[in-house]
């Protein structure tokens, strides 16, 4: 089986993309969709560009797409580059981050995917997973959401137990203060992230959009990403913004 990984750089695409290695699959391409507008009711906002660094450490090309997130128009733009149409690269290195160091290992894919299947990290979104599942369709390739109505609880507590370097990228939800930027997810941050979404009734896993998250290493990379961050927040949501990130020495 030939897949390609629909990639944010966070937390769940990064756990789907390691589950279709551990499937014995081909991952032929992690695709990373960047959002140049304010919102999107598909893709993650926050730390994007990390994909290109998680796909270049796990040996496989990266396809960029760029779109304004606009409801009508972004899955259109990720059908699009998925078909081989456009020059997504070019737009998205213009806004590639200044500090950021760029992998030589980088493979960027050019043309049409020529895979059986895309999987991706939906959770529980319908919006997010009807319109994956068209596309797919449209595309002649089968649509796989491993994590779909998958156990919060059981989903973040395999992300520690299997050694995912989780990082919370942004935070908008009562109850999670600027302190969560960047923090790490492990045993005892999620026992405290646990207590406040009780509390406050959030969802443990940010399906709602309580928080972003990036990661930086995980058993299906041969390489950690490092990097340097400030916190941003402004009284009631912020993001974890990465000022320099690169791949580490081959472990």
């Amino acid at each position: 089986m030939r897949v390609a990984v629909l990639a944010s750089g966070g937390k769940d695409s990064s756990y789907v993309a390691w589950w279709a290695m551990m499937q014995g699959w081909d991952v032929e391409c992690l695709v990373t969709v960047h959002v140049t507008g304010n919102d999107s009711m598909m893709f993650q906002l926050n730390g994007t560009a990390i994909a290109a660094l998680q796909a270049a450490s796990m040996g496989v090309p990266w396809l960029p797409v760029i779109t304004a997130g606009e409801s009508e128009s972004e899955v259109s733009d990720l059908e699009a580059a998925m078909r081989g149409e456009g020059s997504s690269y070019i737009a998205f290195s213009e806004s590639w981050p200044e500090d950021w160091e760029e992998p030589e290992e980088l493979v960027v894919h050019e043309g049409a995917l020529a895979v059986d299947a895309l999987v991706a990290g939906a959770l529980r979104s319908d919006y997010q997973k009807t319109r994956i599942d068209r596309m797919c369709d449209r595309l002649g390739m089968i649509s796989f959401c491993p994590l779909w109505h998958h156990s919060a609880e059981e989903h973040m507590e395999s992300l520690v137990d299997h050694g995912f370097d989780v990082r919370i990228a942004s935070v908008s939800a009562e109850g999670i203060g600027g302190e969560w930027l960047g923090r790490k997810l492990d045993d005892g941050t999620l026992d405290e992230l646990r207590l406040l979404s009780h509390r406050h009734r959030f969802n443990l896993d940010g399906e709602g959009g309580e928080f972003e998250t990036v990661v930086l290493g995980g058993p299906h990379m041969r390489r950690r990403i490092e990097c340097t961050a400030e916190s941003l927040w402004d009284g009631r949501r912020g993001v974890w913004n990465v000022l320099s990130a690169s791949l580490s020495a081959m472990r």
